[in-house]
Parts: C-alpha cells; structure tokens; sequence
C-alpha cells in the first residue's frame, strides 16, 4: 500500500490528466477523433476494443450471455434519415421526417417485453419528453438478432427502442438535446 501511495505522489498534472482524479476503469476503452471527423476506422478500432475485453464479459453458466457491450458514435445521420422515412415494417407505422443534424436528439429505450409494461413506459417516456418542452418526432423499433444470445438472456431481452425528439425552441443547441 505504502508503494502505491508513494507511486501516485510521483505522477504529475499533465493536461487533462490530474492524478487526483485517477481511479481504476476496467473494463473501458476511450477511443475519439480529436477533431470530431467522421470514419469507418474509428468504428472498426472501437469494435476492436471491445473484441480485446472479452475478458470483461461477466459470463455466467451460459457463455452466450454476458453483461453486454457497445460502442457510441455519432449520430449517422443519413442513416437514421433513411430508416425514420421507412414505416420501420409495423401494422398501422408511419415513417417521420427528421429536421437538419443538430436539431433532434435519440433517446436509446431497453423497454419490457409485455406490450401493456411496455407502452406504459413508452407513455411516462413521452410525458418527460412534453414536460422538458421537446416535441416527440416518432419511435423506432432497433432491429435485433435474438438468435445470437444464450437462453437466459432470450428470456429477459428488451424490446430495444428509439426515441426521436425536436427541440420546440430555437434557443436550445446541439449540446443542450445531448
């Protein structure tokens, strides 16, 4: 103990590094492109990331199911432009526009499997969402391979969905839908 403590007193403040504020993040990778350029690359190295952190994965008596693991990106706009259009393959679903990049936010739901739990979550969701003075653009069902998890996981999974909102003032920025 008496090592560490005389290890940490040795490292110094350097940029934004201050090793007052160091702890332990197993389990984390940090990957970013300092100028906020857009590229497969950075994508294929996060992925990578998470290849290297199998070690992490909390695996129980079913290998198949783990604590999951993602990356974020940014928002793929043209992407999202593209599926929000679609009516997303749903009995009685329409497509939405969505306003220009910078405009709208997505919220990520993991919602219950029941459809009464799950649209009374999707109605607080949508509560919160006129209460905070947003303007709900429509929702997206994430599309999802449950073939790929173990049993025990199959049994619990979410229905993953999407949420896509507009600011109703002009005077909220990007950072502020974020």
């Amino acid at each position: 103990m008496q090592e560490k403590v005389e290890m940490k007193s040795r490292w110094k403040k350097e940029g934004l590094y201050d090793p007052n504020a160091a702890k332990g993040s197993c389990g984390v990778g940090f990957l970013v492109d300092m100028y906020g350029r857009k590229s497969h690359d950075i994508v294929e190295k996060g992925i990578e990331i998470v290849e290297n952190l199998t070690h992490r994965g909390a695996c129980g008596c079913d290998p198949r199911t783990g604590d999951g693991a993602g990356i974020m990106v940014q928002i793929p706009d043209d992407f999202f432009r593209k599926v929000c259009s679609e009516a997303n393959g749903i009995s009685g679903e329409h497509g939405f526009d969505l306003p220009p990049i910078g405009q709208y936010g997505i919220g990520m739901f993991f919602l219950p499997q029941f459809p009464t739990d799950r649209h009374f979550c999707e109605g607080i969701i949508e509560e919160v969402i006129e209460e905070e003075g947003l303007t709900l653009l429509g929702w997206r069902n994430v599309p999802a391979n449950s073939q790929v998890i173990g049993e025990f996981a199959q049994d619990l999974e979410p229905r993953i969905k999407q949420v896509f909102v507009k600011a109703t003032s002009s005077a909220m920025s990007q950072d502020s839908m974020s």
